[in-house]
């Protein structure tokens, strides 16, 4: 397969399957200035037939893309560098952009099919870029002047464990899972608006971390929350992505959010996740996020955002 990537748009405002590239370690400069403009352009891009890569090889590609980060911040027992992303301890459910309650929100992910079910574990991914275009203006001067505090001892996490508190072998695990994902608390404020670090371009900055908005009390929060959601996760807004054996996916964390969707029975579901250190946001003033709770130095450096692009 040649490194002569052809990008195919899947979506008006989301999603391109790039084709031609046989991902390494060793990607020409100029297959990597191609995948990162379809990443900034498309926002999550989709290769095939990707077979030869395991976690070693796909840790490779990684850094040739960027500079990887551990696994994860707070789940350190699974791996080093590549985090499973395994169904027998979290399905993810729910709409995310990943480790927002750190300060240095990771630029990106890439993540490769290991072991599928025969129905179902498609994952979704929501275009936050085209949910900020798309505000009212009152709404988005409302959304521009918001910040949110993120978590990762999170409401999903404690309605998680109490359904798991059947005493068997699976919410045992299960349970451990989510007690190493809380071991260490992060809180971190950020705004709701960001602005991209590399097309300069608006996006909304919410998911599942959120804990409420500073200043508004719990109900206002999910008042507000629920408003903005639904913005991002508008069906024209998404694209789904039905996984085959050697695909792999790289989707830019700062302008999206994703969606695992548990539709899959008790079959067993296995994908390896490598992610690439980014910056810490700003909002439209330029102000920075700010760390209430917690030091991740030690999961990522913060990767100073490359000069300005234009994204049509």
């Amino acid at each position: 397969m040649a490194n002569s990537p052809v990008i195919v748009k899947l979506g008006a405002n989301i999603g391109a399957r790039v084709d031609g590239v046989r991902l390494t370690g060793d990607l020409s400069a100029s297959t990597v200035e191609a995948i990162n403009a379809a990443l900034l352009e498309h926002q999550v891009i989709f290769f095939r037939d990707q077979h030869h890569l395991d976690d070693e090889s796909q840790l490779d590609v990684a850094r040739a893309l960027g500079t990887p980060t551990i696994a994860h911040p707070t789940v350190t027992s699974r791996g080093a560098d590549v985090l499973p992303i395994d169904s027998r301890y979290d399905k993810a459910n729910s709409w995310h952009t990943d480790v927002t309650f750190v300060d240095r929100i990771p630029k990106a992910s890439l993540l490769r099919a290991i072991t599928l079910p025969s129905y179902g574990g498609t994952t979704a991914w929501a275009s936050t870029r085209a949910a900020y275009e798309q505000l009212p203006p009152p709404l988005a001067a409302l959304a521009e002047n918001l910040w949110a505090i993120h978590t990762n001892d999170y409401d999903y996490v404690k309605d998680f464990a109490e359904t798991t508190a059947v005493d068997d072998e699976n919410a045992r695990t299960t349970r451990e899972y989510r007690e190493e994902f809380v071991s260490e608390r992060f809180e971190t404020e950020h705004p709701v608006v960001r602005v991209h670090p590399e097309t300069g371009r608006r996006v909304l900055l919410l998911g599942h971390f959120v804990k409420r908005f500073v200043g508004f009390g719990t109900n206002e929060s999910a008042a507000l929350l629920q408003l903005l959601q639904a913005r991002v996760t508008k069906l024209e807004n998404t694209i789904r992505w039905n996984w085959s054996p050697g695909d792999l996916a790289i989707w830019d964390n700062r302008q999206t959010q994703h969606y695992a969707v548990s539709d899959y029975d008790d079959q067993y579901r296995r994908l390896s996740r490598v992610t690439l250190a980014g910056d810490v946001p700003v909002d439209v003033n330029g102000t920075p996020s700010r760390v209430i709770t917690g030091d991740a130095s030690h999961y990522s450096e913060v990767v100073a955002p490359p000069r300005l692009v234009a994204v049509p």
